[in-house]
């Protein structure tokens, strides 16, 4: 018979029940069946994509980084393939109004090393002018290198929010693979992880049992105030803002942003 162990005053409510391990292991068991499933249905999927016919364009057409403008070509780092996050922006707004969501990917992919080793390069684009742009990735301590877009049409430039897959062929781009909203998770670990705990991301769509935490709205906690406090109030900042080096409480609501 399953038991659920008492509740501390200061614990969320809802427990998984409490069986022996022998019990414990023949649930676990049964869902393994299904995760391994899971498993080769998403490898299923991954052999279409590989599949997917390309889209040719001008590999020639500039964006703008660090060193100025520079053919899209150059983003391929003199690899064949080519990964970019299409991170969303406000013209001016302060660094800690840039896009959540996007902070948030972009933020779990500053290590690319292990997409180089495999041959495939790594950029973020976003339509932002350069030297906002430059300010914000400055200010976020972002390792990645960043292209401003703007103006650029698609497939290189055109709607952010957007993980998109390149291909070069000697001076020859393509296009290859396009996903926005939950096709980005990949990207983002953390959400893996939470998915396998017991009370997952928190949020209201989640199938939860009965007594567990009350869902709140979808990504609630990638802002929070200076005492780590989740909230979308003017006091708020994207979770890793807090954290970059140099980063204090204060903050300054300049057209270009916290400097803080």
């Amino acid at each position: 018979m399953a038991t659920t162990p008492h509740d501390p005053a200061t614990a969320l409510p809802g427990r998984p029940p409490v069986v022996d391990l022998p019990t414990w292991q023949a649930a676990r068991d049964e869902l393994l069946v299904r995760e391994k499933a899971h498993t080769r249905e998403g490898d299923a999927l991954a052999a279409v994509r590989r599949r997917l016919p390309m889209v040719e364009f001008d590999g020639t057409v500039e964006v703008v980084g660090a060193e100025g403008p520079v053919p899209f070509l150059d983003l391929f780092q003199g690899r064949e393939e080519l990964v970019v996050y299409k991170h969303m922006w406000y013209d001016g707004a302060p660094h800690q109004g840039q896009c959540e969501g996007c902070t948030m990917t972009t933020w779990q992919l500053r290590d690319t090393v292990y997409l180089a080793a495999r041959g495939v390069s790594f950029a973020v684009l976003t339509t932002g002018a350069w030297p906002e742009v430059a300010a914000y990735v400055e200010f976020m301590g972002y390792s990645q290198p960043w292209y401003s877009v703007r103006d650029v049409a698609e497939p290189v430039g055109g709607e952010m929010g957007y993980l998109t897959c390149f291909l070069r062929d000697g001076d020859r781009a393509f296009l290859t693979y396009a996903t926005t909203g939950r096709g980005n998770e990949p990207v983002a670990g953390s959400f893996g992880l939470l998915d396998r705990t017991p009370y997952g991301r928190g949020e209201a769509w989640e199938d939860k049992p009965a007594g567990w935490p009350e869902g709140r709205h979808a990504c609630w906690y990638w802002r929070t105030d200076a005492d780590g406090t989740a909230t979308w109030g003017p006091t708020s900042r994207p979770v890793p803002q807090w954290t970059r080096p140099g980063a204090t409480p204060v903050q300054t609501l300049g057209r270009h942003g916290s400097h803080s």
